[in-house]
């Protein structure tokens, strides 16, 4: 929104305007527009011509203006104090999905003993569907051959030598192939338990087992703990 004061000179105006200008500015949006405005309409009426004075009608507009901007301010701080009150009793109610597994398209922990649970969803056409194993710097580590179906795979950490991965995250691409060619490239599903729930912003966020995060919205299940809590 652009503040404009009309009813002055251009002298007068730029004079306003630096006088505006010249206190520090805390605000940003609508806030900021509001009080540039104030400062402006405050400026015009300490330097205004004593023998052209401000035109009664073109001030009260002015007025009005500065109060519908002000109601408009006042407006949005309620609403920021009702999402945040929301966000806070969202989090309050998703306290309970501590210690939960959540399902999400998120890298997944893996203790170096209880296995991950994968949930594949390959496509339709496919005919050929391999699971990428990636660690925590982006480096395939593993690559495993599935059925096509989207039945859990329980992912037991073991190279292809018989030793364990280390401790650490996953992450884990499934590609389903149809003759040979790549049909459909996609981040698969993953359980991993939640440790703590925090807010971001106006959003629930969860901290996965591992240290990862991922917003609230993103889970697509939520199942009891089906391996021991080490």
């Amino acid at each position: 929104m652009t503040t404009t004061v009309s009813g002055a000179s251009a002298s007068q105006q730029q004079q306003a305007a630096s006088t505006a200008s010249a206190e520090p500015k805390k605000t940003t949006g609508i806030a900021s527009d509001f009080e540039t405005f104030l400062k402006m309409l405050t400026a015009q009426a300490r330097y205004q011509d004593p023998l052209e004075p401000i035109d009664s009608t073109e001030y009260s507009a002015q007025l009005a203006q500065f109060s519908m901007v002000e109601q408009q301010v006042q407006g949005n701080e309620v609403l920021e104090g009702i999402q945040a009150q929301l966000g806070l009793a969202n989090m309050a109610a998703m306290s309970g999905w501590v210690g939960m597994e959540t399902r999400s398209a998120a890298p997944a922990y893996f203790d170096g003993t209880n296995p991950v649970t994968v949930s594949p969803n390959p496509a339709q056409i496919a005919d050929t569907v391999h699971l990428v194993v990636k660690d925590d710097t982006g480096k395939e580590v593993q690559r495993i051959s599935l059925p096509v179906s989207a039945e859990p795979y329980q992912w037991q950490g073991i190279d292809d030598d018989g030793y364990a991965f280390d401790p650490g995250s996953y992450s884990f691409t499934l590609e389903s192939q149809k003759n040979g060619e790549i049909v459909l490239s996609d981040t698969a599903e993953t359980y991993t338990r939640v440790k703590e729930t925090q807010m971001r912003g106006n959003e629930v966020a969860l901290i996965l087992e591992g240290g990862s995060a991922i917003l609230a919205s993103s889970v697509t299940a939520l199942r009891e703990p089906v391996t021991p809590t080490v």
